[in-house]
């Protein structure tokens, strides 16, 4: 029987099965409200972008690909158009191996299938039975599927963060790292020191990533290549192009197909 979308969280983690499947949709510009879940969860949209925050940072997910979020994890998920979920809870604890920390993850055409016809299994199919080998195969593909780059790091730091914000807020800023030391009576020696402790990234990875990230919105929604690059801050399409295609291994234009 498929999901009933109105049934509680709750329903999908007290099963005495190893992995529960549901369904849900959410309007554009909605949002779950900060929440975690005792298992470990496989989100993933068959339409619509969702952008998730938690304290670890922020990632968004576009249809084709899948957020693990780790159990426990407070996280909020907010839809960026109409956002139609298939989602999987997994107990780690029985179904090993699940991927250690959350990070997006490349849903392959078998991988979306299984993921899809997973919210048809009842909370209680049979042990060794159609069901449980479908559940199976689906935490077989989770395991070897790829991790992609589609994360932004929340730095602690108040004077890096503030750095993070305006990026965020204006990806198409251009000022370098030795600019924002001077705007925060810093030396660019210090900014480019915080970056790398507080995120993991320099600062010119970091602004890339998060121009990134700014520009699978604007293709979600469909805005041209050559809109999308300007308002990255790029000078031309085929520069931000190549750095598109240096991530995913293919041009903006393909992304979503």
């Amino acid at each position: 029987m498929q999901s009933d979308p109105t049934r509680k969280h709750l329903d999908f983690h007290d099963t005495g099965r190893a992995m529960a499947a549901m369904d849900v949709n959410y309007p554009a510009g909605a949002s779950t409200g900060w929440h975690s879940h005792p298992r470990g969860q496989l989100l993933y949209a068959i339409k619509g972008v969702m952008i998730v925050r938690s304290a670890e940072g922020t990632w968004v997910v576009p249809p084709s690909r899948a957020l693990w979020l780790a159990a426990g994890l407070e996280h909020d998920v907010k839809m960026s158009g109409e956002v139609k979920i298939r989602t999987v809870f997994i107990d780690t604890a029985t179904v090993r191996q699940m991927p250690e920390k959350s990070c997006v993850i490349e849903v392959s055409p078998l991988l979306r299938e299984l993921v899809v016809a997973a919210v048809w299994v009842p909370l209680d199919y049979r042990d060794g039975g159609r069901d449980d080998r479908l559940m199976r195969l689906l935490a077989d593909e989770v395991r070897v599927s790829d991790v992609l780059p589609l994360h932004l790091t929340v730095p602690n730091d108040d004077r890096i963060k503030l750095i993070c914000d305006a990026i965020t807020e204006n990806p198409s800023d251009i000022s370098t790292a030795g600019e924002w030391a001077e705007r925060l009576n810093l030396t660019a020696k210090t900014v480019h020191r915080l970056f790398v402790k507080e995120t993991g990234m320099t600062f010119v990875q970091w602004r890339e990533q998060a121009r990134l990230l700014f520009a699978l919105r604007g293709l979600a929604a469909g805005e041209k290549v050559i809109d999308v690059a300007f308002d990255c801050g790029y000078a031309s399409q085929s520069a931000f192009t190549a750095m598109f295609r240096r991530h995913f291994g293919k041009p903006p234009s393909e992304f979503y197909g």
